[in-house]
């Protein structure tokens, strides 16, 4: 048995770009940055980023390039692909590892990125809100499954 399998949540280090394919097919690429942070034999923090090549096509590449942006959070699953040419200028054999999603999500955003504000990830530096959280309200009349869209 195989399996080829990749997950990964991250942050976009650029903003989309969409194009289309001879055939019609829209096709988005982006890139997300995974950091990693350990403790090395001294007892030093260290920390590293990861830089990861993702592919969106279809209909997911078009919400993907409406709606993600620099800095933005995305989470990715999808399967690893590498890819060959050979370089017009140099002639030298060049390979591209990527990954070709089969779903996006998108996350929260990064402050300065749209309209929408940043939940703090430390609840210890999150202001004090005393006011009652917000609730759901349900329409009063029942909802008709075929008013739904889709």
């Amino acid at each position: 048995m195989y399996l080829n399998k990749a997950t990964i949540i991250g942050n976009l280090t650029r903003d989309p770009e969409m194009k289309t394919l001879p055939s019609g097919i829209k096709v988005t690429n982006f890139s997300l940055a995974t950091n990693r942070v350990w403790k090395d034999q001294a007892g030093q923090k260290q920390e590293a980023v990861d830089y990861h090549n993702i592919v969106v096509f279809g209909r997911q590449a078009e919400t993907s390039a409406q709606y993600l942006k620099k800095g933005s959070q995305a989470m990715v699953e999808g399967r690893m692909q590498t890819r060959s040419w050979d370089d017009a200028g140099s002639g030298k054999k060049m390979y591209r590892t990527e990954v070709v999603a089969e779903s996006v999500q998108f996350g929260s955003r990064a402050q300065g990125v749209g309209n929408m504000t940043p939940q703090s990830e430390n609840p210890v530096s999150a202001p004090q809100d005393d006011s009652e959280p917000d609730t759901i309200e349900y329409p009063e009349e029942d909802i008709n499954p075929e008013d739904i869209p889709f």
